[in-house]
């Protein structure tokens, strides 16, 4: 798997967690104290972010990291 294949998926992960929970991403930015455009750029696969700030998110979240990966 590449790494843009990888981040995308990530991202998808995390938008449909937040949709489902009906945040916006100015929201989950908020809870994870992190810029909203770069949320936004997580969400879209555009950037490969640390392990950290997908730490951060799901913590945001409040879900395991694991559950960004499924799918992986």
């Amino acid at each position: 798997m590449q790494k843009k294949e990888l981040a995308t998926k990530i991202g998808f992960n995390i938008r449909k967690i937040r949709k489902a929970r009906n945040w916006t991403i100015k929201a989950l930015a908020f809870g994870a104290d992190i810029e909203y455009t770069q949320v936004s750029r997580i969400e879209r696969g555009k950037i490969n972010t640390s392990v950290y700030q997908l730490y951060i998110i799901s913590r945001a979240l409040e879900i395991n990291i694991t559950v960004l990966f499924e799918g992986v």
